[in-house]
């Protein structure tokens, strides 16, 4: 099989313009890193599991499935990426690293308990790619094991452009209209805080790709809900009843099919099918 391949403009923008690690560790982006917990520890049994993380980036999810007990190994298409989650094993943590693509696993049939898709389909701007990243992850995992994977939501830019001003811009208002349009996210000016190449999903597609490479989808969540869109919150996200009323926000309209699309990003659970005969 031919080395896939990877984008220049998404290559510079995680090595040398972005720092992946901090982006969802702290104030009201840390929403994103929570309720994604949420949505994983309530399906995951109790058991101590073995998970892949394909797409892991710095390891920021491997940190805490690693101190509930897993072992997780991380698959990551940037060495500053693999370096960062690295480092974790050196802090007594059960995770390993190394340089992979989520098209192509480097591992065996039915390897892992559980499989994390939490970044790859961000930049699979291809539906043949992302549905073969859904394959191999349903590859690898067990029969019954779960797949968990995020898409950022169609409509994030537009919601992002209000939230922070920018959209005024007519140079921003022309991404939005092409992510409106198709789901292709390009940022040509290399704007900072406008990302990367990238394709956003319809609230209704992610579960459809799943179920497309074969995995039996359980469900598609919105995961932040309004309140990632609120700057205003922020000074209230430290305060601990104001974090959980913020958290409550998002859980209670998380399966509102006419809300879902409010969400920065979206989850899809979904499990490879019981051997049968």
């Amino acid at each position: 099989m031919n080395e896939p391949e990877i984008d220049a403009e998404i290559v510079h923008h995680y090595e040398h313009d972005y720092d992946e690690a901090a982006r969802i560790t702290s104030g009201l982006n840390e929403l994103e890193l929570l309720r994604t917990r949420e949505v994983i520890e309530r399906v995951l049994p109790g058991d101590a599991l073995r998970i892949l993380d394909a797409g892991g980036a710095a390891g920021v999810h491997a940190r805490w499935l690693a101190q509930a007990g897993h072992q997780v190994e991380i698959i990551d298409l940037m060495p500053r990426h693999v370096e960062a989650a690295a480092a974790l094993a050196e802090q007594g943590l059960a995770v390993t690293a190394r340089l992979g693509d989520a098209r192509s696993l480097p591992h065996a049939d039915q390897e892992f308990d559980a499989v994390l898709l939490l970044g790859p389909l961000y930049h699979l701007v291809e539906r043949d790619d992302r549905v073969q990243a859904w394959r191999e992850a349903l590859r690898v995992v067990k029969p019954g094991g779960f797949v968990f994977a995020a898409g950022v939501n169609r409509f994030a830019s537009l919601f992002s452009g209000l939230a922070h001003g920018v959209f005024l811009d007519p140079r921003f208002r022309a991404i939005v209209e092409r992510d409106l349009n198709d789901g292709q996210h390009r940022n040509p000016d290399r704007e900072p805080n406008w990302f990367t190449t990238a394709y956003f999903h319809h609230p209704d597609e992610l579960g459809a790709e799943a179920t497309e490479a074969g995995a039996s989808v359980m469900e598609t969540i919105g995961v932040e809900g309004l309140a990632c869109w609120l700057p205003q919150l922020e000074s209230q996200w430290n305060d601990p009843d104001g974090r959980e009323a913020i958290l409550d926000s998002a859980r209670v309209i998380e399966s509102e099919p006419t809300l879902r699309g409010l969400s920065a990003h979206l989850i899809t659970v979904a499990r490879r099918p019981e051997l049968t005969g």
